[in-house]
């Protein structure tokens, strides 16, 4: 009896193993069904969009926009001015001032519609001095150039009242004051000169002119 009921036992084990065995088989078939099933909708539904959307072409690539480049150096239009003013003024040697000059006691210079009272002033000392340029010594041209630029300035600054130092002209050949005669033409000519007057004698005195400016439009 005892062997009869091992055999029934393993019997009934290995109908076991089989059931188990077909269940994993059909479970593994069912899983390979749905996937089947599944990649079909995938392909299915990407079908369904190509032909709803049609013919596709890849998008242009978009053409790169420069960068602006830096911009320039702004132009120093004041300085251009200034340097085209100067270009223009061409300070003459030869201009008459005979006619211009007040021939008195110590020679004096004053615009048309300049009252006698300011050169008057001027020569007392009235006005305070604010700046001063010596041109003794420099060669003409020098002298010319540096006498433009130091009126030119002081009268953007708002100056009112320079001194020119133009020496006696001792050292002079012939000991004549050549400079001190082109100076007065030059002064003359330049618009910002509304008047001079030959400086104290403690100021410079021949050797030097007091200068009154126009007031400055700046």
């Amino acid at each position: 009896m005892p062997a009869k009921s091992n055999s029934l036992k393993s019997l009934a084990d290995l109908k076991q193993v089989q059931r188990s065995l077909a269940e994993q088989r059909q479970r593994e078939a069912a899983e390979a069904v749905a996937q089947a099933a599944a990649q079909k909708m995938r392909l299915a539904d990407q079908d369904l969009f190509s032909r709803a959307i049609g013919a596709t072409k890849p998008l242009r690539q978009k053409a790169a926009v420069p960068l602006a480049p830096e911009p320039p150096a702004p132009i120093p239009v004041q300085q251009q001015l200034d340097e085209q003013r100067v270009m223009r003024e061409s300070l003459s040697d030869e201009f008459d001032v005979s006619t211009l000059l007040d021939t008195d006691d110590a020679m004096s210079f004053r615009r048309p519609g300049i009252n006698t009272d300011v050169t008057r002033k001027l020569r007392a000392g009235e006005w305070s001095i604010q700046r001063e340029i010596d041109l003794h010594g420099m060669r003409s041209d020098e002298a010319r150039d540096a006498l433009g630029a130091f009126i030119r300035d002081a009268y953007k600054q708002g100056l009112r009242c320079v001194r020119v130092v133009h020496g006696k002209g001792l050292g002079s050949p012939g000991k004549q004051p050549v400079l001190k005669a082109k100076v007065q033409r030059w002064l003359i000519q330049k618009n910002e000169t509304l008047a001079f007057v030959q400086a104290k004698p403690a100021e410079g005195g021949a050797g030097a002119l007091v200068v009154l400016l126009a007031p400055s439009r700046r």
